[in-house]
């Protein structure tokens, strides 16, 4: 069924029913494992390190879950990429 807007939540007595502001969400961003341990560059011969990055299909994780830096992250998909190619790392889980 189509719904043209969305309907102010009512309580029930009929009146509007505002957001609590003390349920806001406040996610602490992890720190970057990376940057942590000073790493510069990531090299794809390092693949046991990136096992942690990849889900069980066989996805790299986006930063938001993993908690890299983007500089990190980059490195990290490029290195991912260098080693499935040279057949270090499986493209699909089984």
């Amino acid at each position: 069924m189509f719904k043209p807007f969305n309907k102010p939540k009512t309580g029930r007595d009929g009146k509007r029913v505002k957001k609590d502001p003390k349920k806001k969400k406040i996610f602490k961003k992890r720190p970057c494992r990376f940057c942590n341990d000073k790493v510069e560059n990531l090299d794809y011969l390092e693949y046991m390190r990136f096992q942690k990055f990849l889900t069980e299909r066989g996805k790299i994780m986006p930063s938001r879950i993993s908690g890299n830096c983007a500089k990190h992250q980059r490195q990290l998909a490029k290195a991912i990429r260098k080693a499935r190619i040279m057949a270090l790392l499986p493209f699909v889980a089984e």
